[in-house]
């Protein structure tokens, strides 16, 4: 097994990421109909920061370890930052190749945040 699939297991098993952000100003959600995985993500924002991330999910291990991963690389960053973060960005971050059908999984996470107006 590479080091980018030992990576994306590590964040499936232990997400830093995962569970319930009480004090947060901002939530946006992603499904994909395809697999039924389901995520939402709530941020606390800060002066146009994002000071802390949380998500839940209902997904596949490559849903979960890039939502983690997302939110451990957009945390404490500027809004507009975070809003310039693309699919081949995100792919970068979980350094390794996908099949076609495994994209829409990796991108859900994205797809959620995209939603940040």
């Amino acid at each position: 097994m590479n080091i980018y699939r030992q990576n994306i297991l590590e964040h499936y098993k232990n997400p830093d990421n995962l569970g319930n952000l009480t004090n947060f100003n901002l939530k946006c959600q992603a499904h994909n109909p395809s697999c039924g995985d389901e995520l939402e993500i709530k941020l606390k924002i800060e002066n146009k920061k994002i000071k802390d991330a949380k998500f839940t999910a209902k997904g596949c291990a490559i849903s979960i370890a890039s939502a983690d991963i997302l939110l451990d690389n957009i945390k404490n960053k500027n809004l507009d930052e975070v809003k310039k973060i693309d699919e081949k960005k995100l792919l970068s971050l979980l350094g390794t190749k996908l099949t076609p059908s495994r994209l829409n999984c990796a991108l859900l996470s994205l797809q959620a945040l995209k939603q940040i107006k």
